[in-house]
């Protein structure tokens, strides 16, 4: 994924995890629902647009990769 140097709202993120649910596993939905009810960095915020976007058209490998991604975003 290359650098945005767009500034993604609140709202881009959830509108992104609402188009992208139906293909992340419902326990990751959950946990980034909750997650997004806090206040998040701008860089956060970023970087969750991206791992969610076109996430549905993603080869299994860089759908794995992306997972391991939000698991370290999540700690």
């Amino acid at each position: 994924m290359g650098e945005c140097k767009l500034d993604h709202s609140v709202e881009d993120v959830h509108k992104k995890l609402a188009e992208q649910a139906p293909f992340l596993p419902s326990s990751r939905v959950e946990q980034l629902q909750a997650l997004f009810q806090t206040e998040l960095s701008q860089d956060s915020l970023n970087k969750w647009f991206h791992l969610l976007k076109k996430y549905d058209l993603a080869t299994p490998e860089e759908r794995l990769k992306r997972e391991e991604e939000m698991d370290q975003l999540l700690g």
